[in-house]
């Protein structure tokens, strides 16, 4: 049984490093069909593969044929890379195997509303990020996503269903509530300039969807830390998926007929 949708967004894959968790994506692009995939950004993390840290599995290869088997099957895709694969830039307008290459990407929604489909990097110049953040976000971050992956591989051990340790202690950290609040507002302002009703971005790896002032703010995630995409339904109604932890109940909501994973999380696939 797959789950229907008008357009899926997924953004920040962050394939090349050990945290793209590509097995989660993998399976939820399994039991979906979308008209549109939109790839919103650092499906690759071109930055770490120039150095001699990163790491291409098996399971990321197949996620691209899956990827390219969708185009060829009639699915269109759009991908618009992101500041960790800007290399793709290079290549606006162009379409490979199928695949769009776009800087942004204008759309209209099931239910008429005007779409605006863009990173989210192009927001860095007008946010400030705390000392803490900005530490975070290199030295501080990579051991933090080497400890979420050992926590992963624990839970796993112990038959816990999925839970991010990042999500966790980013949470916590003083100052991030306050980056996120002052990108989303530079994303509704960009929007309100641009004529659009609804602007969808990633690169934050904050997951959220909101409508304020007029403006409707959706970020669809990523799949390092969250396992998050953001769908649009065939009424034009925007959705939030937390793939690793609803899984089992939006597929047995659609009919699936099978009992849930423990945890709601992956079921079939073996996550590594």
């Amino acid at each position: 049984m797959s789950l229907s949708y008008r357009m899926v967004v997924v953004s920040d894959v962050h394939l090349g490093t050990p945290a793209a968790r590509v097995e989660y994506l993998l399976d939820f692009l399994d039991h979906v069909s979308t008209e549109t995939l939109v790839l919103n950004g650092d499906l690759f993390d071109i930055w770490k593969m120039r150095g001699h840290r990163w790491a291409w599995p098996l399971s990321k290869t197949r996620l691209l044929q899956r990827v390219m088997a969708m185009a060829a099957a009639g699915t269109r895709v759009v991908y618009i890379p992101g500041n960790h694969d800007e290399f793709f830039r290079d290549y606006i307008g162009v379409s490979v195997g199928g695949v769009e290459v776009r800087r942004q990407w204008r759309c209209t929604l099931a239910d008429g509303r005007r779409a605006l489909l863009l990173h989210g990097d192009e927001f860095d110049g007008m946010v400030r990020h705390s000392r803490l953040l900005k530490g975070l976000g290199s030295v501080g971050y990579e051991f933090l996503m080497g400890l979420d992956r050992f926590n992963a591989w624990w839970r796993r051990c112990i038959g816990r269903g999925y839970w991010s340790l990042a999500r966790a202690v980013k949470g916590q950290v003083p100052g991030a509530r306050s980056y996120i609040q002052k990108f989303e507002a530079a994303a509704c302002l960009h929007a309100r300039e641009q004529a659009a009703d609804v602007i969808i971005c990633g690169h934050i790896h904050h997951a959220s969807l909101f409508t304020r002032d007029g403006i409707t703010y959706a970020n669809s995630g990523d799949w390092v830390e969250h396992c998050t995409a953001l769908v649009e339904r065939h009424d034009g109604q925007l959705e939030l998926i937390r793939w690793a932890e609803e899984s089992a109940r939006l597929l047995d909501a659609a009919g699936a007929g099978e009992a849930p994973a423990a945890g709601g999380g992956i079921r079939r696939r073996a996550v590594p």
